[in-house]
């Protein structure tokens, strides 16, 4: 059995889980062994495997601390494989110019303080799961979309992912994973 691609990610309301689990099955599909795993649930290291791509959401304006500790931990293995990094964030689903430049603003900001130099990099727009959350904080992200131009209509969730653009990521990856040699392989 080949050594399996990490896909490890952090999740707050679920949309990040959806995009790496995707990410999982389209790999899969190509013949890449994967293991996607909920770095909130379960320990993991990126020893041992073949590649590493790793997924969190953007929650206050930043990634976690937890999840910047974990790179930080494992930053030479991280280095040292092929891998790959996307960010899920609402402002990622902004047509301004200036929101999107605050989105990759955040993962470079991330990567940059971590010392981790993925090979390919992504952000996805996430969700706004209105049905999901409490009362306080729907009326919340109910304002903050009211004014970013968002969705307001508490009575639906709004999924703005692009799926296609999953997808082709996955490609990316599969494609940065097949031209590297395998670790401990010339």
């Amino acid at each position: 059995m080949s050594q399996p691609t990490l896909i490890a990610f952090e999740s707050h309301d679920g949309q990040t889980a959806r995009i790496a689990h995707r990410l999982g099955t389209h790999l899969a599909a190509r013949h890449v062994a994967v293991d996607v795993v909920d770095l909130r649930s379960q320990a993991c290291s990126p020893e041992g495997v073949r590649a590493v791509i790793l997924g969190a959401p953007v929650r206050y304006g930043r990634h976690s601390r937890a999840l910047r500790r974990w790179v930080e931990h494992h930053r030479a293995a991280l280095n040292a494989l092929p891998s790959a990094f996307f960010s899920v964030s609402l402002v990622a689903a902004s047509t301004r110019a200036e929101d999107q430049g605050a989105a990759a603003d955040l993962m470079a900001g991330f990567l940059r303080a971590t010392g981790w130099t993925p090979g390919l990099t992504h952000g996805f727009a996430g969700a706004l799961r209105y049905r999901q959350y409490n009362p306080l904080v729907r009326l919340v992200m109910r304002r903050i979309a009211r004014r970013s131009g968002g969705d307001t209509d508490t009575s639906v969730d709004h999924d703005y992912t692009d799926w296609a653009a999953v997808d082709a990521f996955a490609d990316e990856c599969a494609a940065l994973i097949a031209a590297s040699p395998a670790p401990g392989k010339p």
